[in-house]
């Protein structure tokens, strides 16, 4: 069931809370640091994990894979109600913390495109409902 992607999602997302906290609590902040990020690593993780041991259904995928689509959204969306100006009167640390990591995201994106010349996915087979089907 669809279901079940949603509640391993809701698993890896308290995971992801949790460390965050616990990430930021080491780091002296009193903040959640990385938590929405770690959920999605823990998901991935997760994901792959039952794929290779045959525990993921094609329903329980469809649950991951739409949560997945939702994740940019979601995260636009916490985005908005961090304190911007008050991380940027916090110091110079929190600016050059998100320009070297758009940096970084951009080289790393640029090294494996450069790098990687696998094959293209085949072609996608067209989905077929029965009339009564699900």
């Amino acid at each position: 069931m669809i279901i079940y992607g949603v509640a391993l999602l809701a698993i890896c997302t308290l995971a992801g809370v949790i460390m965050g906290d616990m990430l930021g609590v080491l780091l002296g902040v009193k903040s959640n640091v990385g938590g929405v990020g770690i959920a999605m690593i823990l998901l991935i993780c997760a994901r792959l994990w039952m794929q290779k041991h045959g525990g993921m259904t094609k329903d329980c995928e469809m649950g991951v894979g739409f949560w997945g689509a939702m994740y940019i959204p979601v995260v636009v969306a916490m985005a908005a109600q961090q304190n911007v100006v008050t991380a940027l009167h916090g110091g110079p640390v929190a600016v050059l913390a998100a320009i070297g990591s758009v940096v970084l995201c951009g080289c790393t994106i640029a090294l494996i495109s450069r790098t990687h010349k696998g094959e293209p996915l085949p072609p996608e087979e067209p989905l077929i409902l029965a009339a009564g089907g699900r």
